[in-house]
């Protein structure tokens, strides 16, 4: 089955092509459109500008990805439905109802953390129960999996995502968009000394909560004349905040990952989502658990290819009922 795919839930435009079977997932073409340098002057994801950005670059895509896998026979469309900023997938749902109904096709609806979880199954098989931790600009959720399509959120986060907490602290040093990987190469050059607060760490629950994390970075920051330029101390400085940040958001995550790992007798520890990206996180968890299952750092953030994954496990419905829901929950 040749699964064509689509992602618009954010500021990517993504279309990948991927021929699915029980036994194998085999990626024909796999495009993604960044908008990063569109976003950079608003310090985030302007939703007006992404919607208008997807409208441009989906037939392109499209074009590009039927190209690269040569132009197969195609047997499902499959489409993020949400959650996601409603203008963004408005777009990818509107397009790829017009592809199924024009090219006479069936079209299944997919959850975008559902698509980060399943990514893993390119290239690996999950042993379960299983503990997700999707973590991203816009969620931070620790999900208890029992099988493909058995899901429960076991906590979340009560206001900024971890990503969105990076992101933040980016710009209150005056690094630029997008914050998680800008940091992550600031903290190899950091030096431990700066102590800030894990919030919710030690309290019994598997919520998060980081808009402690980035106030306490602000107030630190200014306690130390930042931004006051970038030399000499001022720049070690900086290197020092992006090391603790990184690490105080890698503490609560994996404290709060280990918990559930025990009380669930779990199998096996999941990462999905765009911090999932994030070496230093990646390294700290493989430390930890025998058992964890990564994607490749091009299928931890927004791509098409979870998306067709996911497709293969969903049940197909009338493209006249597909809706966008920016709040959708996994199951």
């Amino acid at each position: 089955m040749n699964i064509l795919a689509i992602e618009t839930s954010c500021d990517d435009t993504a279309v990948a092509i991927v021929k699915a079977s029980k036994k194998k997932f085999e990626i024909l073409s796999n495009v993604v459109s960044s908008q990063i340098e569109v976003h950079k002057a608003w310090g985030g994801v302007y939703p007006t500008l992404a919607k208008r950005e997807h409208e441009n670059n989906l037939a392109p895509v499209l074009e590009k990805a039927l190209k690269k896998a040569k132009n197969p026979n195609i047997d499902l469309i499959a489409v993020t439905n949400g959650p996601g900023l409603e203008p963004c997938l408005w777009v990818g749902v509107n397009f790829a109802k017009a592809l199924a109904y024009y090219w006479k096709l069936p079209i299944v609806p997919v959850n975008h953390i559902e698509a980060h979880i399943l990514a893993n199954l390119v290239d690996s098989n999950i042993k379960f129960p299983a503990i997700a931790l999707v973590v991203s600009g816009g969620h931070t959720q620790l999900i208890l999996v029992k099988g493909i399509g058995k899901y429960r959120i076991l906590g979340e986060t009560r206001d900024d995502a971890a990503g969105e907490c990076l992101d933040k602290v980016a710009k209150i040093l005056g690094l630029g968009y997008p914050g998680g990987p800008i940091i992550s190469s600031e903290a190899k050059k950091g030096k431990a000394g700066i102590n800030l607060p894990r919030p919710m760490i030690n309290q019994r629950n598997y919520d998060f909560s980081f808009s402690g994390l980035k106030t306490a970075a602000l107030y630190h920051s200014k306690k130390n004349n930042l931004p006051a330029g970038r030399q000499g101390k001022t720049k070690q400085y900086i290197s020092d905040m992006c090391l603790e940040v990184q690490q105080a958001v890698i503490d609560v995550l994996l404290k709060k990952t280990v918990i559930a790992a025990r009380e669930y007798d779990i199998k096996t520890i999941i990462l999905g989502g765009g911090v999932s990206a994030n070496t230093e996180l990646r390294k700290q968890f493989k430390k930890k658990f025998d058992n964890v299952l990564v994607p490749a750092k091009n299928l931890s953030t927004d791509n098409a290819v979870m998306i067709a994954i996911a497709g293969y496990y969903n049940k197909p419905k009338n493209w006249t009922k597909i809706e966008a829901d920016a709040n959708l929950r996994i199951w």
